[in-house]
């Protein structure tokens, strides 16, 4: 992970029901988000908003797509955005917004990847079509966009027709998956850690076997919607699922793959400042987002103690 990072808000809401998505990336800005990675002494540029136009009416095409136009205008704004950010050799950031604008991301960055890796948490698979959709919401349609299956103009942008294979890609926290997701998934032989094997497995196990599972890749995106932590503490969320991925392990997972320095751009989506009482999803994402850009020498010390005392357990228990 480098530490020239550029950030970009993608203020989109149009690929979900729930109005204020779009306002998330100046709402983390105004609690301070770009403050606290300069404190970490960081290469902070702030590229500010790319402009979306966030009006539409939430009336399915014939294609059982909503907001399609719309959507596709903007995902080719975003694509725009993070590929030139990557060809100036810097870290993209991208504050969402709905996770539709991962179509946009996705389409960026696979001009500058071969073999684009991609970890996505969250609650949902986000890999439906417009024959599986039971919404007709686009933010649950990224990643089938961006494997090159669903609505024409969505795979279409940024060019090429599959951003992502099926075998790059990795979801952690997913517990709320559509009949033609499980299909999908499934058909694909998908990697995926639930909740169930989080707690079964333990977060770092989790990341290590994911990390080795990408290690063909010659990149890793990370997709984060903040829904796949329990709503009980990040409620600020338009789609909250209950018994999500505890606050802890998220953090953890964050600060591994940050301290294994494999990520090499980011997004963070689905924050929504209205639903957010007290501002706690805010502030509880800036910390997330800090703990895991900020991995300079302290953290690198910390990972080399943990494995230390890792080894003696293990050396202990042979004895």
């Amino acid at each position: 992970m480098k530490n020239s990072i550029s950030v970009v808000g993608a203020p989109m809401w149009l690929g979900q029901t729930r109005y204020g998505t779009n306002l998330a990336p100046d709402a983390l800005r105004a609690a301070g988000l770009l403050d606290r990675l300069r404190l970490e002494k960081l290469d902070i540029l702030d590229l500010g908003n790319i402009p979306i136009t966030t009006t539409g009416q939430f009336k399915p095409s014939e294609a059982n797509v909503k907001n399609l136009k719309s959507i596709v205008a903007a995902c080719e704004k975003i694509a725009k955005s993070v590929s030139s950010i990557a060809a100036h050799g810097r870290f993209p950031l991208i504050l969402g917004g709905d996770h539709s604008i991962a179509i946009g991301t996705l389409a960026g960055l696979n001009q500058h990847y071969h073999n684009l890796g991609v970890i996505w948490f969250d609650a949902h698979a986000d890999i439906n079509t417009p024959e599986t959709t039971p919404s007709g919401n686009i933010h649950g349609m990224p990643l089938a966009v961006s494997m090159g299956i669903g609505h024409e103009q969505l795979v279409n942008v940024g060019g090429d027709h599959r951003k992502v294979k099926p075998e790059n890609l990795v979801f952690i926290g997913v517990r709320d998956i559509d009949p033609g997701e499980v299909e999908f998934i499934q058909r694909n032989n998908i990697k995926i850690y639930t909740v169930e094997d989080i707690q079964r497995l333990g977060m770092e196990a989790v990341i290590a076997e994911t990390v080795q599972y990408l290690a063909k890749c010659d990149g890793i995106h990370l997709s984060f919607d903040l829904d796949g932590i329990d709503p009980l503490v990040m409620p600020g969320v338009g789609t909250p699922v209950a018994d999500g991925v505890n606050y802890s392990d998220s953090l953890f997972a964050l600060q591994r793959l940050a301290e294994l320095g494999v990520i090499t751009s980011a997004e963070f989506v689905e924050l929504n400042p209205l639903l957010d009482k007290d501002a706690k999803t805010t502030r509880s994402a800036i910390d997330l987002i800090t703990a895991f850009l900020s991995a300079d020498e302290y953290r690198e010390a910390a990972f080399e103690i943990n494995t230390w005392k890792l080894e003696l357990t293990a050396a202990a228990t042979k004895l």
